[in-house]
């Protein structure tokens, strides 16, 4: 079995702009991270997990249209590539193998 790319913190980032689709962006995650895990979330540190994502292969990213609400800043859109996708499924096979190896308890 192949062991995935991906570091625990790089694929909660990953599955969260999967999940976002069109609005993964590092503020977004970064709210959709802290609501699932209760923690606060540092933009900085979505910030290099996204880039490093993306030089990875997993991401691509994509400059949005610039909003009055940003002060008329564009936004960096993230979107999941076949790469990313195939790292994640791999990261689901492993943790999903090695959770089988847990002996039942009464």
């Amino acid at each position: 079995m192949k062991i995935t790319e991906l570091g625990a913190f790089e694929e909660l980032v990953l599955i969260t702009a999967v999940v976002l689709g069109n609005e993964a962006y590092t503020v977004t995650i970064a709210k959709e991270l802290e609501t699932h895990t209760g923690k606060l979330m540092s933009i900085s540190s979505i910030h290099t997990t996204l880039y490093r994502l993306e030089k990875k292969g997993f991401l691509i990213s994509k400059m949005g249209g610039a909003t009055s609400e940003r002060g008329g800043r564009q936004k960096r859109l993230f979107e999941c590539t076949e790469k990313g996708m195939d790292a994640l499924e791999a990261a689901k096979a492993l943790r999903a193998s090695l959770w089988k190896l847990i002996p039942k308890t009464s």
